[in-house]
């Protein structure tokens, strides 16, 4: 078992749902993105995800895409997102996972990535935008040492939604809504139902529900229907009200991180 799926199984245990949290690498300061993460982490996060800022990326809604902006007008690059990982993780043992675009890892160059990233401390991977038709061609054998995390969708049929779970390893993410992140304060009987369904076909992993999830009050809901929670945008909004303090983004975290305990 990972690092990662026994992490959430001592969660799920001592009844309690996993919150992992997504942060964008060197938002909103470059130079206090570390302490940032510790202190969400030790606010009661998890999980971290850290996002790669891309200037293309898929399927991210208008918050996560400006706080990209910002970072990448800090130059913030991939090899930036690995050195913040390996810092954080000296400091708390904790799951950290690194979620990009699949261009940034090829331009590194995937043999060279393999080793950084592991070199960093990375526990696993999120690249949305290999579908599990290229998944043997991107994850070679050098990514083996990682967690690979894939994603079902709403429109996902039920035959490709078990390949997901074959393929995955860590767990599965659940994409709640079609369309792009952001904080949502409703969701259809539809979107229930269908995540539903999704839990009910996931036999091999754990699986975390992400998109929309922007309060305690949208986490119990989904309790019952999942072993986690990831929550980004919700959290990068606040940051934007970032004036050399975040006690607010602290005090969301705190509010969903109580939320996840049964």
């Amino acid at each position: 078992m990972s690092f990662i799926q026994n992490h959430i199984e001592k969660l799920n245990k001592n009844n309690r749902k996993a919150l992992s949290i997504f942060l964008t690498a060197g938002f909103p300061n470059k130079a206090e993105f570390v302490d940032l993460a510790c202190d969400v982490i030790d606010a009661g996060a998890d999980m971290l995800e850290i996002g790669v800022p891309f200037g293309d990326s898929l399927a991210d809604g208008p918050v996560i895409q400006s706080s990209f902006t910002e970072s990448l007008n800090q130059n913030i690059t991939l090899q930036n997102s690995l050195d913040f990982i390996k810092e954080i993780k000296s400091k708390k043992n904790i799951p950290v996972l690194l979620m990009s675009s699949s261009n940034p890892v090829y331009r590194f160059g995937l043999e060279k990535f393999a080793k950084a990233a592991s070199d960093s401390g990375v526990d696993g991977l999120i690249i949305p935008d290999v579908p599990i038709e290229e998944y043997n061609d991107f994850f070679t054998d050098d990514l083996n040492r990682f967690d690979k995390i894939l994603l079902t969708t709403p429109t996902s049929p039920e035959e490709r939604i078990n390949k997901i779970d074959e393929l995955s390893t860590g767990f599965v993410y659940c994409v709640s809504v079609v369309g792009i992140t952001g904080s949502r304060d409703k969701f259809s009987e539809d979107v229930i139902e269908n995540i539903k369904r999704t839990y009910s076909l996931i036999k091999k992993n754990k699986m975390l529900i992400g998109f929309g999830i922007s309060s305690g009050e949208s986490i119990k809901r989904f309790s019952q229907f999942s072993d986690g929670v990831i929550v980004g945008s919700a959290v990068i909004k606040s940051l934007f009200n970032y004036n050399g303090e975040y006690n607010k983004t602290l005090e969301l975290v705190g509010e969903l991180s109580s939320a996840c305990e049964n």
